[in-house]
């Protein structure tokens, strides 16, 4: 009788080919130690933001002043959005970075002083705001172009997936850590903002990489061309236009103080689990992105606009606290897109000015939104401010199926 030949069979291995891609992420020293440094970074930022909110509101007690602060931060980021860019791109994007970091620093400081010292007032945190919108401008675009040069293009994918982790993760931390911080006082929080900048800031000054080679000198004609290259994108000017329009509408970040205090008859930790909210929906939604992901990026929007307008209508604080989440969840979908399109369709000598002009959309989406909220809230009060900026997002979502139908069609991320 022939003896047959004998197999061994090994139990299949989970995700046999997602194991080896996140080890040998890992294995790029400077990617991890950038990672590192937004994560404190953005930690930090997200305290910041909750501290000097609170901190406004008490000063003031103002819907106005709390989207003034937002839109002083805009408008500077505006402005110098193309300059920022032609500078990212032409000089060392990591140094760019920690001395943002640096100026942060000083800012955190300089509200610890002034709020122990007593002088801290609203024309003060206007005017640090301001400071605030300005760093951010070279912030964005330089971290995002970063992220390219430390890892293989064929990692790519998997870094912006675990930055954006670690984004999330630093969201849901901050504001709630923020918040309980703020119960010994808002200098409490602003000096341990200042040691977490100060750590983000050492951190991206010991990151090493092989510099791209310079784009030749074009000018102001170089500047627009980073306007240029979305705007004859289809794609990506869809995902941008869309995740600006749906956060400008349906955003209601500026009036959470509003809703914490004087709807929610809650405090500072409860402002904290608010802002922290999103995140932990978006951190959940992180790993849904395979398919089809044009109609999940135009549904999320729709999910977005609904939640909202759930949150602006309730009066119960774990109904609000699930809405928000639910935004999160919504808004990751927008983000991871729109981030991966635009790390993968751009080449390298021009990653800077395509992410700062990116970054005006989020800049736009963001401040811009926390000032038409607070204007809004000053005639139609904080409920209608919000219920009337859910409806619009809804109707944003039904729109660009029209107005961009190779979006809504694409199928995959990488095309």
């Amino acid at each position: 009788m022939p003896v047959l030949p004998s197999f061994r069979v090994s139990p299949p291995s989970p995700l046999p080919a997602e194991r080896p891609a996140l080890s040998e992420l890992f294995r790029h020293r400077a990617f991890v130690r950038f990672w590192y440094a937004r994560l404190a970074g953005l930690l930090a930022n997200q305290m910041l933001m909750v501290a000097v909110a609170w901190h406004m509101y008490d000063i003031t007690g103002s819907a106005w002043d709390l989207g003034l602060v937002g839109l002083l931060q805009f408008v500077p980021a505006l402005l110098l959005t193309l300059p920022a860019g032609q500078l990212v791109d032409r000089a060392h994007r990591g140094r760019i970075f920690a001395a943002c970091m640096a100026v942060q620093t000083l800012v955190a400081v300089l509200l610890a002083f002034a709020t122990q010292g007593g002088w801290a007032t609203r024309g003060l945190i206007l005017a640090l705001s301001l400071l605030l919108g300005s760093v951010r401008a070279f912030q964005m675009p330089s971290q995002q172009a970063l992220v390219p040069l430390l890892v293989p293009r064929h990692l790519l994918p998997r870094a912006i997936a675990l930055s954006s982790i670690g984004t999330q993760g630093a969201v849901i931390c901050g504001p709630a850590l923020g918040g309980l911080v703020y119960m010994a006082g808002a200098s409490a929080v602003y000096v341990l903002c200042t040691g977490l900048l100060a750590i983000a800031c050492a951190l991206t000054l010991g990151v090493r990489y092989t510099a791209p080679p310079q784009p030749p000198r074009e000018g102001w004609r170089g500047m627009f061309r980073g306007v240029g290259f979305i705007w004859n994108r289809e794609v990506l000017l869809g995902a941008s236009s869309l995740d600006l329009f749906a956060v400008l509408m349906g955003g209601a970040v500026a009036l959470l103080p509003i809703f914490a205090r004087d709807i929610l008859q809650a405090g500072p930790v409860a402002l904290g689990l608010l802002r922290a909210a999103p995140a932990v929906g978006a951190l959940a939604m992180s790993l849904v992105l395979v398919r089809h992901v044009g109609y999940k990026l135009l549904a999320a929007v729709g999910v977005f606009g609904l939640a909202t307008l759930v949150f602006g209508l309730s009066e119960s604080f774990w109904l609000s606290l699930a809405a928000l989440a639910v935004t999160g969840a919504a808004d990751e979908v927008s983000v991871v897109t729109r981030i991966t399109l635009v790390q993968l369709e751009t080449p390298d000598e021009m990653r800077g000015r395509v992410a700062a002009v990116n970054s005006v959309f989020i800049g736009a989406s963001n401040q811009l939104g926390e000032f038409r909220a607070g204007a809004m809230a000053t005639f139609l009060g904080p409920v209608g401010a919000v219920a009337f900026g859910g409806v619009a997002t809804v109707m944003v979502a039904l729109a660009w199926i029209r107005l961009f139908p190779g979006l809504a069609r694409r199928d995959r991320m990488a095309p």
